[in-house]
């Protein structure tokens, strides 16, 4: 079909694509308008091996030989806090000390899916591995683009939940962090002080002793700095007003799409209704005998 014929086929459509156009605004408004809005709780966070104080550089005897102090990389300490923050004891201690399986519970027993859970009679109460599904969703680790900071967010429908919640989940990475480093430096000392008591010689007891002190220093170390995988850039903090999801943004592009794709149906249904050329006399000419039946024999 020619450009012109296509282009005047929609014209002498525009108020049937006008009202297609409506009706996809209408109902996407009303539904972005409604949809449940979530507020953000953020906290910027370094690794303590980027400082020159940190545990880590004062544990290591010869820092420098591991690549320096300035190691942006999400690894060591800091790579285990990260993975805590997500990990199942996570989930597990936000179901136990908040209200999260409760709020979970309420959200499946909402709206027609609750509804329809009910009728089926599916199970309404959350457990664990909804929590462990919500914490993927809601939690979010960011990476600076030019620098060695990690962005923590947190999306709640409630805004002191939201803040609360992710408080607990840096403390208790920070927590299993140290808990680790503790564990495994009373273990060492354990085995130091074992072996001293029954090795005889005096150069291996030297060279125990020399172990000995630094898995002391160690503790001392663990036992007196307050970060041990990542160092607080920014507190825990929350907005004031829920901003997720974005609703200029998504009426915006609501606006630009609804058109387009009222547009782009009215002009598929031109296509498909365009009439084809009528088989005259000179077209059956033009296609030669043999051809649609025609001067077949």
């Amino acid at each position: 079909m020619p450009l012109h014929q296509l282009l005047r086929g929609i014209w002498l459509r525009r108020w049937s694509m006008l009202l297609a156009t409506a009706l996809i605004l209408v109902p996407g408004a009303t539904l972005v308008m409604e949809w449940p809005r979530h507020y953000l709780a953020q906290a910027m966070v370094a690794p303590a091996e980027t400082t020159g104080v940190a545990t880590s550089t004062l544990i290591s005897p010869m820092p420098l030989v591991q690549g320096g102090l300035l190691d942006n990389r999400a690894s060591g300490n800091f790579g285990i806090y990260l993975d805590a923050l997500r990990a199942p004891e996570a989930a597990a201690m936000l179901a136990r000390e908040t209200g999260l399986l409760a709020h979970l519970t309420a959200l499946r027993a909402a709206g027609p899916l609750g509804a329809l859970r009910r009728a089926l009679r599916w199970r309404i109460e959350a457990d664990l591995d909804d929590a462990e599904s919500w914490l993927e969703n809601a939690f979010s680790a960011t990476q600076g683009i030019a620098t060695a900071t990690v962005t923590l967010t947190l999306e709640h429908r409630d805004r002191a939940a939201a803040l609360d919640a992710l408080r607990r989940l840096h403390a208790l990475a920070e927590a299993k962090v140290r808990a680790d480093l503790q564990q495994q430096t009373r273990g060492r000392l354990a085995a130091i002080e074992a072996r001293l008591a029954a090795e005889p010689d005096l150069y291996q007891r030297a060279a125990l002793f020399e172990l000995l002190g630094a898995q002391q220093r160690i503790a001392l170390v663990l036992a007196a700095d307050e970060a041990v995988a990542a160092r607080m850039v920014s507190a825990p903090m929350v907005e004031l007003r829920p901003s997720l999801p974005n609703r200029p943004l998504l009426l915006l592009l609501l606006a630009l799409v609804a058109p387009l794709a009222a547009a782009l149906g009215t002009a598929c249904l031109v296509l498909l209704r365009a009439p084809g050329r009528r088989r005259t006399p000179q077209l059956e000419l033009e296609l030669g005998p043999g051809r649609y039946g025609v001067g077949a024999e």
